[in-house]
C-alpha cells in the first residue's frame, strides 16, 4: 500500500500510542466521515478509479492507527505475484476488512466487491458502491444471489477486475466452517481465475448497537490479516474449498479466535 513499508510481503504498524474508552472512536470517526464524504463527492462528480480506493483504504488504515489500532498483515506477495484477476475470499468479522483490504489489492489489481443491498441505504456508501461497479445481492434467496454473482461477477472478472466476496452470510466474531459457503469457489470456477483465501481478525472495530457498521473502536485489539496462496480450481472445487477453510481456521486459532468446528 502506498506509504506503507511492506517488507517481504508483510506490514507491521508502528507501535501506536494506546488509548482507551471512547477516545479511539472519537478520533477515528471524525477522520472517517471526512474521508468518506470526500470520496462520495468524487464518486458522484467524476466516478472512481482504482487509485481512489487505494488512497481511501490507506487513509482509513492510518486513521485507525492514529486511534491506537495496530495492524499485522502477511502474505501480500500472494496478491502481487499473480497475473490477472482473482477471487478473494475473506472471513467476515467486521466492516474493517471492507474498508482496508482494497488497500493491499488495488496497488496490483483493479477490483470490486460482492456486497449486500443494505449497504446501498447509506447515502455515502450508495454513491461509492455504485461507482465501484459492485455486484449487489439481497441475502434473501441463496439461489437468486448465486445466479447474480455467477453472472455479473464473471463479467467483472472477464473484464480484468478482481472480486472480494465474503462467503459468510453475516459478520461474526467467531468462525464456523459450515457458514463459509462455496459461492466464491463457484465464481472462480466459472470465470477460470484463482481463489485466494484471506484470514482476518478485525474485532478492533466493533458492531454498533444502533448502526451495525459503526461501533466502538477497541484499540486494545490488534488487527491481523493474512493472504493465502492462490489456488486454481480443479474439478468442482471441493478440495480448494476445504483448503481455504483450513487456512482460515489455522490462522484464526493462532490469533485466539473461537472456531466452531
Amino acid at each position: 500500500m502506498k506509504g506503507l513499508d511492506i517488507i517481504n510481503g508483510s506490514y507491521r504498524s508502528p507501535r501506536p500510542a494506546r488509548t482507551s474508552g471512547w477516545i479511539p472512536s472519537l478520533r477515528f470517526y471524525r477522520r472517517l466521515l471526512d474521508i468518506l464524504y470526500k470520496l462520495g463527492v468524487e464518486a458522484k462528480k467524476n466516478g472512481l478509479v482504482n487509485d481512489n480506493f487505494h488512497a481511501t483504504a490507506y487513509g482509513i488504515l492510518k486513521a485507525l492507527e492514529g486511534s491506537g489500532v495496530e495492524f499485522e498483515v502477511n502474505g501480500v506477495e500472494n496478491v502481487s505475484s499473480v497475473d490477472g484477476p482473482c477471487v478473494y475470499m475473506p472471513n467476515h468479522m467486521s466492516v474493517l476488512e471492507t474498508f482496508v483490504l482494497p488497500g493491499f489489492i488495488c496497488p496490483y489489481k483493479e477490483m470490486t466487491f460482492v456486497i449486500k443491498d443494505s449497504l446501498l441505504k447509506y447515502p455515502v456508501f450508495r454513491d461509492v458502491m455504485v461507482a465501484m461497479d459492485s455486484v449487489v445481492v439481497k441475502r434473501v434467496n441463496a439461489r437468486d444471489d448465486l445466479n447474480v454473482v455467477l453472472t455479473e461477477g464473471a463479467k467483472k472478472l472477464a473484464g480484468g477486475k478482481s472480486m472480494i466476496i465474503f462467503p459468510q452470510s453475516t459478520r461474526t466474531l467467531d468462525f464456523s466452517p459450515k457458514n463459509y459457503n462455496t459461492m466464491g469457489i463457484k465464481l472462480a470456477l466459472r470465470a477460470g481465475v484463482p481463489v485466494v483465501p484471506v484470514a482476518v481478525k478485525s474485532d478492533a472495530w466493533r458492531a454498533g448497537r444502533i448502526l451495525k457498521d459503526f461501533g466502538k473502536i477497541d484499540a486494545s485489539k490488534k488487527v491481523y490479516i493474512t493472504f493465502g496462496r492462490p489456488m486454481r480450481i480443479k474439478n468442482r472445487g471441493a478440495e480448494e474449498h476445504k483448503e481455504s477453510i483450513e487456512f482460515i481456521c489455522g490462522w484464526l486459532e493462532k490469533w485466539g479466535v473461537n472456531v466452531v468446528r
